[in-house]
């Protein structure tokens, strides 16, 4: 993990202490800081549903510059899903914008996740 670099992007992006956060092995930005970000960069983002159930939803996010996907699934249990939310869709449109929004600003090769990305990285 680079600290300068990350320090340089927290101060650039006006993030503060509620808007990032560590867990276990990486830094996660909250939603708030996502949405912060997005707001800097003015950043426009169009989805396309790739696949979507009861279930289950994969949702495509894309820049002129990137595109990248989400996706989420809800389980009988925990164990053999990826989200604990019945709202699927929203949850795999979440995690696409995190995902986009944090590879265009050079969080993710730093290691840094968005806290909607995995059920796993809430506080």
């Amino acid at each position: 993990m680079n600290r300068d670099k990350i320090a340089e992007l927290y101060k650039k992006y006006n993030l503060e202490k509620e808007d990032i956060y560590k867990h276990q092995h990486y830094l996660i930005i909250t939603r708030a800081g996502i949405d912060k970000i997005q707001a800097i960069e003015g950043i426009k983002i169009a989805y396309e549903v790739i696949k979507c159930e009861t279930n289950f939803c994969v949702v495509k996010a894309t820049t002129k510059d990137l595109e990248t996907f989400g996706s989420a699934i809800k389980g009988t249990s925990f164990k053999d899903g990826n989200t604990n939310s019945w709202y699927v869709m929203e949850m795999a449109e979440k995690r696409a914008t995190s995902r986009i929004i944090l590879k265009i600003c050079g969080f993710y090769e730093l290691g840094v996740f968005g806290e909607d990305e995995s059920e796993d990285f809430k506080r």
